[in-house]
């Protein structure tokens, strides 16, 4: 659900752990918890878990903005 654009062509795997390094580690940790409670938000349909849905979209809003300060085309959002 990231919102950026992929190339047309394959990446090398050498290539992309290289740019995986050019990226801080707490960017790559929100990005990881913003696609997991994107997710969960998805699952979180009943009146029985909205408590949970709020929750995970706590945590998606903190996360996002970990990964709005870096980029802001890296902004996850949750299945509405």
């Amino acid at each position: 659900m990231i919102s950026l654009s992929l190339p047309s062509v394959p990446i090398p795997d050498a290539v992309a752990t290289l740019i995986g390094r050019q990226i801080p580690e707490h960017v790559l940790d929100a990005e990881i918890v913003a696609m997991n409670q994107a997710y969960v938000i998805g699952l979180c349909r009943k009146p029985e878990t909205a408590e949970a849905r709020e929750y995970a979209l706590g945590d998606l809003a903190r996360a996002n903005k970990v990964l709005a300060q870096f980029d802001p085309r890296l902004i996850v959002r949750g299945a509405a």
